[in-house]
């Protein structure tokens, strides 16, 4: 689906310009690449479920779902929320109950909500957030891990512990915690992929250790 021509072209280049250059500085594994995913994991959802929605809200949750990162990462979808709600140029493209939509759309994205969303425009932008792609995971656990715990000078070894068991709680079999409202065959080829690695640490150190020297993860500029 080519969705930049279901946008309304003046939303598409305010968030162009002026909203997805802030991810540029965000928290690993919360960059510009995650957010282009984002979007175009949910139009792929879209299309492959036929679902009716309004594109433009789909296109504005997915590009402010995770801005709130940097500064609050254990609340960040609160604070993505808040940051959508302060900006008042935002609010010329969208009435007040669009607006309400995607607010709360935002809020409910995250993977371990306690709750079903409350709008199809949560579940598709929460879906659209989970990987598809076991080394794509891969590599952005371990760049948020290093940055999330950058003040304790982490060893890679610290690292990859971290992201262990970050990704067993997420991901695991018995009692994983995302959510993921549209399950395709991508999503479920990852599952049972990842798992394969999250029944056996040894092996999954293994593979991250890999992933690490290959990107060269702490070698890598966090300025």
């Amino acid at each position: 689906m080519d969705y930049i021509k279901l946008i309304d072209k003046n939303l598409y280049n305010y968030l162009q310009e002026n909203i997805l250059p802030k991810y540029e500085k965000n928290i690993g594994g919360h960059d510009v690449s995650h957010i282009n995913y984002v979007i175009n994991r949910s139009f792929e959802i879209i299309q492959e479920f036929n679902l009716d929605v309004n594109y433009n809200i789909v296109y504005t949750t997915a590009m402010y779902h995770d801005i709130g990162y940097k500064k609050d990462p254990d609340n960040h979808e609160i604070v993505s929320s808040q940051i959508f709600d302060s900006d008042n140029n935002i609010k010329s493209f969208f009435s007040k109950d669009d607006q309400k939509i995607i607010h709360e759309a935002i809020v409910d994205h995250r993977a371990s909500l306690e709750y079903e969303p409350r709008s199809i425009y949560g579940k598709i932008v929460s879906s659209a957030d989970r990987e598809i792609s076991v080394e794509n995971m891969l590599i952005r656990s371990l760049r948020y891990q290093r940055d999330k715990h950058k003040a304790e000078n982490p060893t890679l070894d610290d690292i990859i512990e971290y992201s262990y068991k970050k990704l067993s709680s997420k991901y695991g079999k018995t009692n994983g915690y995302a959510k993921m409202y549209y399950k395709d065959k991508k999503y479920n080829d990852y599952i049972k992929e990842i798992n394969i690695l999250l029944d056996s640490k040894e092996l999954f150190k293994e593979k991250e250790k890999e992933i690490a020297n290959k990107i060269g993860l702490l070698k890598e500029d966090n300025s």
